[in-house]
């Protein structure tokens, strides 16, 4: 898995309007209580689990599982820096819900459906599946012409790979989750120097400079657009 470092590092993921309207997306959708066992694959800082471990006042930590070793990470998960199939070898617990959250496009096929069924195996009697990616069509990004094309192939991968998952997983749900971002053009480009979405990692700092002028030239000084995901809900 790519190691995509700012994704949710001061951008409107990490915000707690973000969180908190993300949990009430999951709560509204899942029963779960303080007694639910609950892992993260990617992610990140943790701080959406840490805010529901809170929320729901969890008496075992949530797991959460990323590449990537960050400063701040929730102190109220039980974070592992690990190859996620290693850790399925070792690990005996079963999960009332397993998320992986915008981060299954960054596992090949081959992988990526090894994953979903080990993801199946360690999930309780009624335990829960949910996978987001980024919404295929239409999307709102606000993006230079550059990222754009990248971004757009990108998705048409992604509109194959989530046909493939719920062929995958029988008897699924689908869901939308949908977040109203407001923010200045001056903190998005912040958020482009920093390569917060993957499709920027391989970028050249020259195709960022030349990117980060277009969106001056394109955009107004406040921006707004609809950040919509694809839940796909597997449900044991």
């Amino acid at each position: 898995m790519k190691s995509l470092k700012n994704w949710d590092n001061k951008t409107w993921l990490s915000s707690r309007a973000y969180i908190n309207s993300f949990n009430t997306f999951l709560l509204k959708n899942n029963k779960f209580n303080k007694k639910s066992k609950i892992l993260d694959i990617g992610c990140g800082r943790g701080k959406i689990f840490g805010s529901l471990s809170r929320k729901l006042k969890l008496i075992n930590k949530p797991i959460g599982i990323d590449p990537v070793i960050h400063k701040d990470i929730d102190k109220a998960i039980n974070f592992k820096n690990e190859d996620i199939f290693k850790f399925f070898k070792t690990s005996k617990n079963q999960f009332d819900l397993i998320m992986i959250k915008q981060t299954i496009h960054f596992f090949h096929k081959e992988k990526r459906l090894k994953l979903i069924k080990i993801c199946k195996k360690n999930l309780k009697k009624n335990g829960v599946l949910i996978i987001l990616s980024l919404n295929t069509l239409n999307n709102q990004i606000p993006c230079f012409k550059l990222m754009k094309q990248k971004l757009e192939r990108s998705l048409k991968k992604d509109s194959r790979m989530i046909k493939s998952i719920c062929e995958t997983l029988k008897n699924n749900k689908i869901y939308k989750f949908k977040y109203k971002v407001y923010m200045t053009k001056n903190k998005y480009i912040q958020m482009l120097k920093q390569r917060y979405i993957s499709c920027l990692i391989n970028f050249s700092k020259d195709e960022i400079s030349k990117g980060i002028e277009e969106i001056n030239n394109i955009y107004p000084n406040k921006i707004s657009f609809d950040d919509i995901l694809v839940c796909i809900r597997y449900k044991k």
